[in-house]
Parts: C-alpha cells; sequence; structure tokens
C-alpha cells in the first residue's frame, strides 16, 4: 500500500475489508453483513473497526481506491464482491454511542480514536474465492514474464485479528 494513491484507476490501492456473513449477536445486536446485505444497501460506513493496525490502513485510503469484500468468520471464508472507497477516513461515531454493539468507553468526540470509510458495492465476484486459494496465491511468486497486469508486489498478512492483502 503506498501513502500517495491516486484515484485514477491505474494506480488505485487494492484493500481486503472483512465482514460477517453469519449471524453474530453482540451486546443484544446482530452484527452480521453479508454480501447480500451490502448489494442491497449499495453504500455503508465501515463501522466498528476496533484494532489499531486496521484503523491505520483505513485512514491510508483514498476516494476511488479498490477493495475486495471478504466474508470472514464462517464456515467458508473468503473473497465475495468487490467494492470502491467512495469517502476516505472520518471519525467512527459509532464508537460514542453505549448503544452501539462496539462502543468504546475510552474514546471521545474531542480527540476520536476510531474511524471508518465508505464502501460503495460494485459487483460480485463471478466466482467466490475461497481463503486456501488466497493462501496458495501468496506463497507463488511472479515472474517478469508473467501477464503485464497481474500485480507483481502482493503479500497475505496475517496477524491477530488482522487480515489483509496488500497490492499496489
Amino acid at each position: 500500500m503506498s501513502n500517495e494513491a491516486s484515484t485514477s484507476s491505474s494506480s488505485a490501492n487494492y484493500y481486503l475489508l472483512k465482514a460477517e456473513p453469519d449471524s453474530r449477536i453482540v451486546k443484544g445486536k446482530d452484527v452480521k453483513f453479508s454480501v447480500d446485505d451490502f448489494e442491497q444497501i449499495k453504500t455503508s460506513p465501515w463501522e466498528g473497526v476496533r484494532n489499531f493496525e486496521a484503523r491505520n490502513i483505513m485512514k491510508e485510503m483514498k476516494k476511488g481506491d479498490k477493495a475486495l469484500f471478504y466474508h470472514s468468520n464462517c464456515k467458508n471464508p473468503g473473497i465475495a464482491a468487490f467494492a470502491e472507497v467512495s469517502k476516505e477516513a472520518y471519525p467512527d461515531y459509532t464508537a460514542w454511542d453505549p448503544a452501539h454493539p462496539y462502543y468504546d468507553v475510552k474514546t471521545d468526540q474531542e480527540k476520536p480514536k476510531w474511524f471508518m470509510v465508505d464502501l460503495t458495492f460494485n459487483s460480485r465476484a463471478k466466482h467466490f474465492v475461497p481463503l486456501a486459494l488466497l493462501r496458495y496465491i501468496s506463497t507463488v511468486s511472479v515472474s517478469s514474464s508473467a501477464e503485464p497486469d497481474i500485480v507483481e508486489e502482493i503479500s497475505y498478512l496475517r496477524r491477530k485479528g488482522v487480515a489483509a492483502i496488500k497490492g499496489t
């Protein structure tokens, strides 16, 4: 990921953003958000992220950057759709709402700790891309004689609570 992202499609950054397609109750509320939900509402704030590394990555996102919509914490995790950043990072006001599932008592409006971006649904993946295939791809090196439109600089990150693919 570059800090110098452009909104032109030839230099857009690509991000993997995960959501849970299956029902899960947090503080009495269902936090499920599937590709079906996303496709229906078209544009959604990506709120509730409470991981510092993921927050920092979201703060780097620029309008026009591309996103892979990833089903997480489910039986078959993987890429289900494609989206685009439609609004750059702004304070995640859900952190201040005691009724919200991801309320954070340690943050305040004067000095926000958490941020979100807005994503707009583009299309479903023609074929679901499972996590196993993504892991395999991360181990394959791309030669300079490969197809010219293949992203050469790509890495798969895996840390507790953060899963992302970086590519420029």
